[in-house]
């Protein structure tokens, strides 16, 4: 072959890749496809490698024959055929099918993957059955995109699907565009959806559903609560069947509204629930306050009540000492005044007991009230201690949030390092091919002279390059591989942190639902509590009401008797005016001892008040805490939510990388296979070529 027609062929245009559709938005497998046998392979299969020979051994012969007739057969040359292109695109094509079947069976047991693209894959049947096997045993995923893949062609695989879907209450949206799905296939998805209720979003555009399988999905709605939309363009439906579907959507999305409007006006009546108790509880504490005043009434009416008697008991006294000259005529009224002095000893008695009953009340009722303020003191600095723990965890998890971003840096730097190296190669290789053709035009010009020497210097250089091939498509597939372990380890503690966030959430959440239940038991007990005592003070006000109503009673005999003695007792009138004003006096007095205990009792009342208002304000300091905390939470989550986001699309450039790296490998596959295929088309159209094929 002349030096023309080797650059001719050197310098063709190299065949262009055949396009594969990519799932965007899905964690797309790198499938490593191994390339065909070449010549200098087969050489080394047939006659084992000539390296380190100075001449060509027999089986160097045989392999060379062998590759001889290959290409003599039709659809086997190298030189640019279509159907070893049509041969390659089908491996290519079982590898992805096989990547995505194991995609989908390792998805089955993953709790973390949302969303699922596998658009254009030509899933055929056992990509159905995966997907059918994916949608019964996996839980989180809840959107899934099917465009382009021709589901209803197959339709044991569809049915397959369809009973996935059937069996999953966790999808929310499917994309089943362009899938050449018929009537029978939209009948079996129609049965599927009366037993579903989760799934929400459904689009069938661009399919062939047609009048039965419009049909079918009508009827499937009348069951069907939960689906919100259903787009069914560029399916040959009939506009009326169209109408009535977008009708039970229609239908479907008021009673979602109707029942959120009811969610919603529940947790109205609940506040407003929550409000009458709080007004109820304020109600009952002004009853117990009217209570306390009515008993500090009653305690004033007593003390007056006693002061009275003891005065009337002072006048009998003297009328007494006076009388003693009269006792002849008076020994029927000093009976009666010593009955009604010993009857208002009694009185005095049962007064004092009422007296030390009311103080041990009072005092177990400023206890109570320490007791809750200590409990308040409490419960408040069990909130701070609760959110600074919070807010600790917090830092915790944004100083590991840092470290994942840090990570994720180092990560973008060794891919940096990994394309810099890649170019470096791709640049080296390009310069040990110049000079290997410039070592071609060199051994072609002493071709003549050193046929032996020509043969194993080609031979060693043929090697050498390969055996650097494969050493640099190694390292880089070492280094793909440790990027892929970093990859998973970073995905890995990225979940440990969010169940370490949910399980601490839950926590907090479980330790406010147990102060709250504990809040209402004390709250029920004190209620209890204080029934009890007003219970106990209504009876000892009805009994205090009786001894009163028996002293006026005794007052009234005293009155009826003291009338008797003044008829004869007409000379101590003037005795008794002096009297009267000496009583006048006393009760000016009692009247302003009266005055002060009213003012004290004022200040008592207002420093009830102040401790009153004091417990409110400590309970909007609680409220207040607790927003905090809902706040913080809610940062916490939208931070978690940001670094996913950039995790994703870190991930996605990763991805991009890899493509990039596979593309540029497959580029260096085809050049080093046209040169190859160059060097065995030079030697064989050379002399020795002909030599060897003569022997």
């Amino acid at each position: 072959m002349s030096g023309a027609a080797l650059a001719a062929r050197a310098s063709a245009p190299r065949p262009e890749r055949p396009h594969l559709p990519e799932a965007a938005g899905a964690a797309v497998p790198l499938l490593h496809v191994p390339r065909t046998a070449g010549p200098a392979s087969r050489r080394r299969a047939a006659g084992g490698n000539a390296r380190g020979q100075g001449a060509v051994p027999a089986g160097t012969h045989a392999a060379r024959e062998q590759f001889r007739r290959e290409r003599a057969r039709p659809g086997c040359s190298s030189g640019g055929n279509p159907r070893g292109h049509g041969a390659v695109r089908a491996r290519i094509r079982a590898a992805l099918r096989g990547g995505v079947r194991l995609l989908l069976h390792g998805l089955c047991s993953n709790t973390t993957v949302k969303s699922l693209d596998l658009k254009g894959n030509n899933l055929r049947t056992m990509g159905a059955e995966a997907l059918g096997k994916l949608l019964r045993e996996n839980k989180s995923i809840r959107s899934l995109t099917l465009e382009w893949n021709s589901l209803g062609m197959w339709e044991e695989g569809f049915s397959f699907f369809c009973q996935g879907l059937r069996a999953n209450n966790f999808l929310r949206r499917l994309d089943l565009r362009n899938n050449q799905i018929n009537h029978q296939g939209a009948e079996e998805l129609a049965m599927a959806l009366t037993q579903n209720t989760s799934l929400q979003e459904l689009d069938l555009r661009w399919n062939n559903i047609g009048l039965l399988g419009g049909r079918a999905l009508l009827n499937c709605l009348h069951s069907n609560k939960t689906l919100k939309r259903l787009e069914l363009a560029g399916n040959n439906v009939p506009g009326d069947i169209l109408k009535a579907v977008e009708q039970a959507l229609n239908h479907n999305q008021d009673r979602e509204a109707i029942l959120s409007e009811a969610q919603n006006q529940m947790n109205i009546l609940s506040k407003e629930v929550l409000s009458l108790k709080d007004e109820k509880n304020k109600q009952f504490m002004d009853f117990v306050d009217a209570v306390d005043k009515h008993k500090e009434e009653k305690a004033r009416s007593e003390k007056m009540s006693v002061a009275r008697i003891s005065q009337l008991q002072d006048a009998l006294d003297e009328q007494y000492s006076i009388m003693n000259s009269l006792k002849t005529k008076l020994q029927m009224t000093e009976a009666a005044l010593a009955l009604s002095e010993q009857k208002v000893h009694n009185l005095g008695e049962l007064l004092n007991a009422m007296k030390q009953e009311q103080n041990c009340v009072a005092e177990c009722h400023f206890r109570e009230l320490q007791q809750q303020k200590q409990e308040g003191a409490d419960r408040e600095g069990r909130l701070l201690h609760d959110l600074s723990a919070a807010s600790e965890k917090n830092l915790l998890l944004r100083n590991q949030v840092d470290e994942l971003e840090r990570k994720c840096k180092v990560q973008q730097d060794q891919l940096f390092q990994v394309k810099q190296d890649l170019t470096n190669t791709t640049a080296e290789l390009k310069l040990r091919a110049v000079e290997a053709e410039e070592r071609l035009e060199t051994e072609k010009r002493r071709f003549k002279q050193s046929l032996e020497d020509m043969e194993s210097l080609r031979v060693k250089e043929v090697d050498r390059m390969t055996q650097h091939m494969e050493a640099s498509e190694r390292s880089m597939h070492n280094r793909i591989q440790r990027l892929e372990a970093i990859r998973i380890s970073l995905e890995e503690e990225l979940s440990q942190v969010k169940a370490a966030a949910l399980t601490e959430r839950g926590q907090a959440e479980e330790e406010l639902i147990k102060v709250r239940s504990q809040a209402r038991l004390e709250e029920q007990q004190r209620l209890e509590h204080l029934k009890e005592k007003l219970r106990l003070m209504t009876e000892s006000r009805d009994e205090a009401q009786n001894c009163c109503l028996k002293q006026k009673e005794m007052v009234a005999e005293a009155q009826a008797k003291a009338k008797q003695l003044s008829l004869y007792a007409d000379g101590l009138r003037r005795r008794l005016d002096e009297l009267q004003q000496d009583l006048d006096s006393k009760e000016e007095e009692k009247v302003t001892e009266l005055n002060k205990v009213k003012v004290e009792l004022q200040e008592q009342i207002g420093h009830l008040e102040a401790e009153r208002a004091a417990q409110d304000g400590l309970r909007e300091k609680i409220a207040a805490l607790e927003r905090q905390l809902k706040a913080l939470s809610s940062n916490h989550r939208e931070a978690l939510l940001d670094k996913e986001g950039e995790i994703s699309l870190l991930l996605e450039k990763l991805r991009m990388k890899e493509a990039e790296i596979s593309r540029v490998r497959e580029e260096e596959a085809q050049r080093a296979s046209f040169l190859q295929n160059a060097i065995m088309a030079y030697v064989q159209g050379s002399p020795l070529g002909t030599h060897s094929s003569r022997k």
